[in-house]
């Protein structure tokens, strides 16, 4: 059977079309913010404590639980103790990838929370043989605040432990689909990590989270929300920190 001309060309449109729409697509989601080339904190909400800016992060020679900065800039420390303000974007994210650079010293913990409320921890898990969902990589448990905090489930561990030793440079990518609402506002599908690499490790890959992490876990799930960098359970150093809506 021979095609017509104008089936063909109608065809040809369509293609032209969604090959268009595609590279818009791409366009959108090639364009990357970068959070840590900023000496005014520009891109958090205020007030963001004793967050400061270093041209490195290295362990404190006197006491390797601490960090230290070095003159310069392109690094950002939680503060001389590692318990400040948990850094909140201004901007909402749903869908989002994003990529950073960690050092912590010994025994320390932080994490990064898409939307503020499904974490990926950061912490020091050198060495662990059997990680859990609360070592680095982990999405972190569910958790209550009473009658003292306590874990409700294991979380999900990371499917190894690529861990670096403290005062190394760490970094981690990961790729976060938010869940889905209709027109009523029920939610129809759970978030999902669709890639979580920690030290160019695959460490979770399609992961569906059917609610918020930690505590957080009853609360209203949106399809947008800030990201979150925890700074108040230990000291941190953050570099490289990118972030691209998809």
């Amino acid at each position: 059977m021979r095609t017509s001309w104008r089936t063909r060309l109608q065809s040809l449109a369509v293609f032209m079309l969604l090959a268009t729409a595609s590279n818009i697509a791409l366009a959108v989601d090639s364009e990357w913010i970068e959070l840590t080339g900023e000496q005014d904190f520009a891109s958090w909400k205020r007030p963001v404590g004793e967050w400061f800016v270093a041209g490195n992060a290295i362990l404190d020679p006197s006491n390797p639980k601490r960090l230290k900065g070095e003159a310069g800039s392109g690094v950002i420390i939680n503060g001389a103790t590692g318990k400040t303000n948990n850094l909140v974007t201004k901007a909402e994210y749903g869908d989002v990838e994003v990529h950073l650079e960690f050092l912590v010293p010994k025994g320390s913990n932080s994490g990064i929370k898409l939307e503020g409320v499904y974490e990926v921890q950061i912490y020091d898990s050198w060495g662990v043989k059997t990680p859990k969902g609360s070592d680095s990589g982990g999405i972190y448990p569910r958790s209550e605040l009473e009658p003292k905090y306590h874990h409700i489930d294991e979380g999900y561990a990371p499917r190894v432990n690529a861990s670096l030793p403290p005062g190394e440079w760490q970094t981690l990518d990961l790729i976060f689909h938010a869940p889905r609402f209709d027109g009523e506002g029920k939610k129809v599908a759970n978030a999902r990590f669709v890639k979580v690499t920690l030290n160019g490790k695959v460490v979770h890959d399609d992961l569906e989270v059917p609610t918020p992490t930690g505590n957080n876990w009853k609360n209203k799930e949106k399809a947008k929300g800030p990201i979150l960098l925890q700074a108040d359970h230990g000291p941190v150093a953050l570099r490289n920190i990118r972030v691209r809506a998809l």
